[in-house]
């Protein structure tokens, strides 16, 4: 395509929100002239099921339960006054929680003011606020924060490593049921620290959580500082603007009001329906374009934007567990899913952007670049050249080059990057997710197979005790994986993986090698 008919196809499909510093462009997508057209009934169908989510329908039937991440930025909207309550309390409760932290009102035991925070949690009730952090925290924050958010005892043990201000660190525990085992397992292993250097871990703490779950129960017996609400209408990928995320960003002193506006700006102007100037729906149809409605294309994110690193992780989260399906709504068994990945630009064109231009094209690139590249001036250099220049030089060059290898790409663009920007860019791909789900009729809101994960995980803890019983059982006798699954009544395979990680954490059991994995013996 000539340059000329380039610019007039990014003419047409050029659409800004200029109250957001926001813009779309789409031209760069393949699509055919009577693409919206042939998409006009979907797209209706995706709007109306969208309005009916935003009233209180139930979203989510297998657990009965409506979805309502939307409230969360416009009380308003919620069916029910008492939601709308308790959005706005919780709201003045974080902020008011927060100053009294930050004016050393509320001190640690030790009478100094709280200087840090942990935070404990797992999936969407760490990595928004891990996002959120990345993308608009830095050295002036009221408070520096950490983040748990996995099992791995190595990875506990880094971050502790790092946090020399124990005494007035403030812990953070999130998890909706409280029975959550990657965040239960950190919490007991942070209460330990707490122990072995004298600190009382209650007057530490503080839970999110839903009301009257195992961790509730916890924080009320034990007298924690604080508890916030999680309710059963947010799900965990779209939590980021609960007290899931907002205690978190109160606490470092960022612009938590803004960062809701933001988001309320963006829903405002991607709830008409009128496809071409909604930037959700177009985002959902350009997916559904790209991968046959299929989800045959990966989702690249390249944000040309250091502070945006782990947007992509985050879109990970939303878009794949949110599409990610192996039944539709009518109950047709349809593997649906979009496979989401990225880092950041420039430093992906000296990795995989080489694979991107020359390789399987099996892909659509969606570019996220912010305009205002610092707070302050930028040196030069060359002469008339800054660091930014060269960043947005190389942005603009990677989309023409891969758009001349046949690649289809996506730009979105706002004008800076701060609170407001963010809540938008999140606001605009929850909609996007849930118009999309619709478009392929999935349930965006709920997540079997995760489920499916954690009862397979729970097996194999079982099966681990029973292990352990037959090995002492046998004490000083060498047993083979066959003999020891035997006596549990379990498969050799399982029990081997249990047999080695046992007997490398555990001195009181050995192992002798063999080259063939039935011939190795275990004995206590």
């Amino acid at each position: 395509m000539s340059a000329s008919s380039l610019w007039e196809r990014f003419r047409q499909h050029l659409l800004r929100y200029d109250d957001l510093g926001f813009a779309l462009d789409i031209s760069r997508m393949r699509f055919g002239d009577d693409f919206f057209a042939g998409m006009q009934g979907a797209a209706e169908r995706a709007f109306a099921s969208m309005r009916e989510l935003e009233a209180g329908a139930i979203a989510n039937p297998d657990e009965g339960r409506m979805v309502g991440h939307y409230w969360l930025r416009a009380p308003k909207l919620a069916p029910k006054p008492e939601l709308r309550d308790e959005i706005e309390h919780t709201l003045r409760d974080v902020k008011a929680f927060a100053a009294e932290i930050h004016g050393g009102k509320i001190t640690a035991p030790g009478g100094g003011k709280f200087s840090d925070v942990l935070l404990i949690g797992i999936g969407g009730s760490a990595l928004g606020p891990q996002f959120i952090a990345d993308a608009l925290g830095s050295a002036a924050d009221a408070m520096t924060i950490h983040f748990l958010d996995n099992t791995d005892p190595d990875g506990i043990d880094k971050v502790f490593d790092k946090l020399d201000r124990l005494a007035t660190t403030l812990v953070v525990v999130i998890s909706k049921s409280g029975g959550t085992k990657e965040t239960r397992n950190g919490m007991l292993e942070a209460a330990a620290r707490f122990k072995a250097h004298q600190l009382d871990f209650a007057r530490h703490a503080v839970a999110v959580t839903g009301d009257g779950s195992e961790l509730d129960k916890v924080a009320v017996r034990d007298g924690w500082l604080k508890r916030f609400p999680m309710w059963d209408w947010v799900g965990g990928r779209t939590s980021v603007m609960s007290a899931v995320g907002l205690v978190p960003m109160a606490l470092q002193g960022l612009d938590v009001d803004q960062f809701l506006a933001g988001a309320a700006g963006m829903d405002r102007q991607t709830r008409g329906s009128e496809v071409k100037t909604n930037a959700a729906m177009l985002l959902a149809l350009m997916w559904y374009h790209a991968g046959n409605g299929r989800g045959e294309r990966d989702m690249v994110i390249l944000p040309y934007k250091d502070r945006l690193v782990l947007f992509s992780k985050y879109l990970q989260q939303l878009v794949m567990e949110s599409l990610g399906k192996e039944r539709d709504l009518d109950g047709k068994v349809v593997h649906q899913g979009l496979a989401v990945y990225g880092n950041k630009g420039s430093t992906d064109q000296h990795a995989y952007v080489q694979q991107l231009r020359d390789g399987v094209p099996n892909f659509f690139a969606t570019f996220v670049e912010v305009n205002r590249d610092r707070a302050g001036e930028s040196m030069e250099v060359e002469p008339g050249v800054t660091t930014g220049d060269y960043l947005q030089g190389f942005l603009r060059g990677t989309r023409t080059a891969l758009y001349e290898g046949g690649r289809d790409s996506i730009t979105l663009s706002i004008a800076e990057l701060n609170a407001a920007s963010v809540g938008a860019l999140v606001a605009l791909y929850e909609r996007a997710v849930g118009f999309y789900a619709s478009l392929v009729n999935v349930n965006a809101y709920h997540q079997p197979g995760v489920e499916a994960g954690k009862k397979a995980a729970a097996e194999i803890l079982k099966l681990q005790l029973s292990v352990a019983h037959a090995l002492r059982q046998a004490a000083g006798k060498k047993l083979t994986t066959a003999e020891i699954a035997k006596a549990t009544g379990a498969g050799e395979e399982d029990v081997y993986h249990v047999l080695n990680h046992l007997a490398a954490n555990s001195s009181k059991l050995t192992c002798t090698a063999a080259v063939n994995p039935a011939d190795e013996t275990f004995s206590v």
